[in-house]
C-alpha cells in the first residue's frame, strides 16, 4: 500500500472511531443507557485523540475531541436565524386556553383540532444548524430575528450531537431547536464548588445556564453541567414533516435528547387536564419549568394560521401561578431551630404565591441579611418552590425611601434569654433548657420522613412542652390518655388516634430513627448510610 492508500485507510479508521464514540455518546448522556464501560469508551477517545494528532489535517470540526478545548473570544460574533424564533403568547387560566382552542378551529374551519403539549423548561432557547449531518453553527435566540453565535461553547455540551445519527442520510441543511438548562441537582452542586472557592454562586438554574453559555472562554462552559432539549425545527431542507409529533420522533431518532413527558392530545380538554397534572409533579422533576407549551400538532395547519405580529397563531405557553411576587418587608423576626441556630425570618405583607398566602419568608442567616441588605420596610422579590419554605431573592432598592430599618442579630437567645455563639455564618443558642429548641426537636422526631407520628402537630407539641409534660422526644412514650385529655381542644377520640400513632411508631427502622434524634450532621441520607453499615 502506497503512502495516499494508507493515509486513507488511517482517515477511514478516524471516521469510524468518530462515528462509534458519537454512538456510544448518545447512547450514555441522551438515552441514559451506556452498551459499553467507561475504559473501552476512554480507549477508543485516547485513540482517536492520538491519530488526530499524528495526523492534525484531518481534524474535522464535528469530531468528538472538538468539544473542549477551543481559544477564548473576544467577543461573540451575531448570528440571523433564517425563519424567526417567535416568543409565545401567554395564558394563565382554563379560559383563556379554551378561547384559543375556539379561535384556532373558527381560523381553521374546522371542528377538532389535534395538539402536542411540550414542558416549558425554564432555560434558553438556542438554534443549532446542520449542514449535511455536521453541526456547524450554534446560536441564542436573541431578539428572536438576531441571536448570538455562540458555536464554541455549545460543542461542548454533551447532548448536543456534533453529528446526528442517521441511516437514510443527513438533510443538506437543518436547524434545530430547543433548550439549554441546567439541571437542579446539578445546580446545587455547581453552586456549592462555586462558594468552596469563594466565588459568587448563581441565584437561580437560569441565571447559571445564561452566565455559562454565554462565557468567552468555552472552556468555562465546559466545565458546567449544561443540557439541552430538542423541541423543534426552523428552516429544513431535503427532508418534509406533516406533524410536530412527526419531527420530536425524527429528533429523538437522530440523535437528540427530547424530553419523555411530550404528550399528543385530541381536544383542548385532554391539554388542560395534563397541564393540571404536570403542576402537581413540577417539583419531583430535575429541571424547573413554569407551565407547559400547546402546538397545533398539524404542520399544514400550523402554516395555515400564521403568525401575528411576533408570535405564531398556532402556539401558546399555558404558563402555572406565578411563584415570585413582590411584597414589603414589615419586620425581620428570629426563630430558633432544633440545633439552637438562630433564623432570620421576614415578615411579610401577605401576598399569594403559587395559589398560596405567603406572609414569612427565610433569610437564613446574618450574612445572607448583609449580601442581600434586606432591611425592614424594603420591598422585596419573594420566591417559592415546592415545600421548600418561602424565600426573599433580592431588594428592589429603587424602591427605598430612606426610611428602611437595618436588621441585627440578637446576641442573645430570643426565647430563653440565653447567650449565643456564632459558628461561622450560624448563630447559635448554647442555652440547653431553650424551650424553641426542644419544641422543634420533637417536630423534627415525629415528622413523617423521621418516625411519622400521625397527629403530633405543631399546636399540640407547643402545649406539650409549655405544659411540661414532656422535657424530651422520649417522654411522647410514657404519655397517657389522662395526660392529652388535659390539653385543649382534646378529646377521647383524638387522644386515643395520638397514642396509637405513637405506638405504631415503635415499629420503625434503624435508620429512620437514626434521622429522628436529629443528630447534628446526621441527615436521612447519613442516617441510611450508618444504619446500612452496622447492620
Amino acid at each position: 500500500m502506497g503512502v495516499e492508500g494508507e493515509k486513507e485507510a488511517i482517515k477511514r479508521h478516524i471516521e469510524d472511531l468518530r462515528q462509534k464514540i458519537h454512538y456510544h455518546n448518545y447512547r450514555y448522556y441522551v438515552l441514559n443507557e451506556p452498551e459499553i464501560s467507561d475504559a473501552e469508551y476512554d480507549r477508543l477517545f485516547h485513540e482517536l485523540e492520538e491519530l488526530e494528532r499524528a495526523y492534525p489535517d484531518l481534524i474535522t470540526p464535528d469530531s468528538p475531541t472538538q468539544r473542549i478545548g477551543a481559544t477564548p473570544l473576544e467577543e461573540f460574533g451575531t448570528y440571523e436565524h433564517r425563519i424567526p424564533m417567535l416568543s409565545l403568547n401567554s395564558v394563565t387560566t382554563e379560559d383563556e386556553v379554551r378561547d384559543f382552542d375556539d379561535r384556532v378551529k373558527r381560523l381553521l374551519g374546522i371542528a377538532r383540532v389535534e395538539y402536542v403539549v411540550e414542558l416549558k423548561i425554564d432555560g434558553l432557547a438556542m438554534e443549532l444548524v446542520y449542514e449535511h449531518g455536521s453541526f456547524v453553527v450554534g446560536s441564542t435566540r436573541g431578539d428572536g430575528y438576531t441571536g448570538e453565535n455562540i458555536t464554541q461553547n455549545l460543542r461542548t455540551i454533551k447532548t448536543i450531537p456534533l453529528r446526528i445519527l442517521t441511516d437514510d442520510g443527513a438533510p443538506p441543511l437543518l436547524e434545530v431547536r430547543g433548550e439549554v438548562f441546567i439541571p437542579l441537582r446539578k445546580f446545587k452542586e455547581l453552586n456549592k464548588e462555586l462558594g468552596a472557592k469563594g466565588e459568587k454562586m448563581f441565584a437561580n438554574p437560569r441565571n447559571a445556564a445564561a452566565g455559562s453559555v454565554r462565557q468567552l472562554d468555552p472552556r468555562v462552559t465546559a466545565s458546567r453541567p449544561l443540557d439541552f432539549f430538542a423541541y423543534g425545527v426552523g428552516r429544513v431542507e431535503g427532508r418534509e414533516f406533516s406533524t410536530q409529533w412527526e419531527v420530536l420522533d425524527y429528533l429523538r431518532r437522530i440523535g437528540f435528547k427530547v424530553n419523555p413527558l411530550i404528550r399528543r392530545f385530541e381536544d383542548i380538554e385532554g391539554v388542560i387536564t395534563y397541564h393540571n397534572e404536570v403542576e402537581k409533579k413540577r417539583d419531583d422533576l430535575d429541571y424547573e419549568i413554569d407551565g407547559v407549551v400547546v402546538k397545533v400538532n398539524s404542520i399544514a395547519h400550523q402554516e395555515s394560521l400564521g403568525a401575528i405580529s411576533r408570535s405564531p397563531r398556532w402556539a401558546l405557553a399555558y404558563k402555572f401561578p406565578a411563584r415570585e411576587e413582590f411584597t414589603v418587608v414589615n419586620d425581620i423576626i428570629v426563630q430558633v431551630g432544633r440545633t439552637g441556630a438562630l433564623t432570620p425570618v421576614a415578615v411579610l405583607e401577605p401576598v399569594q404565591i403559587a395559589g398560596v398566602t405567603v406572609s414569612r419568608a427565610t433569610l437564613h442567616n446574618e450574612d445572607e441579611v448583609r449580601k442581600k441588605d434586606v432591611r425592614i420596610g424594603d420591598t422585596v422579590v419573594v420566591e417559592r418552590a415546592g415545600d421548600v419554605i418561602p424565600e426573599v431573592v433580592s431588594v428592589i432598592t429603587s424602591k427605598r425611601t430612606g426610611a428602611e430599618r437595618e436588621f441585627r442579630m440578637p446576641d442573645r437567645c430570643p426565647v430563653c434569654g440565653a447567650a449565643v455563639m456564632k459558628e461561622g455564618p450560624i448563630v447559635r443558642c448554647i442555652g440547653v433548657s431553650c424551650s424553641a429548641q426542644l419544641k422543634e426537636r420533637i417536630r423534627h422526631f415525629a415528622s413523617l420522613r423521621a418516625l411519622n407520628i400521625d397527629g403530633l402537630g405543631e399546636k399540640l407539641i407547643e402545649q406539650l412542652v409549655d405544659r411540661k409534660m414532656v422535657s424530651d422526644a422520649a417522654d411522647l412514650f410514657f404519655l397517657t390518655k389522662s395526660d392529652l385529655l388535659k390539653l385543649e381542644r382534646m378529646g377521647e377520640k383524638s387522644a386515643q388516634n395520638i397514642l396509637d400513632a405513637i405506638e405504631t411508631s415503635k415499629q420503625t427502622t434503624f435508620a429512620r430513627l437514626l434521622h429522628a434524634l436529629g443528630i447534628r450532621h446526621v441527615g436521612e441520607h447519613t442516617a441510611s448510610l450508618l444504619a446500612d453499615h452496622f447492620n
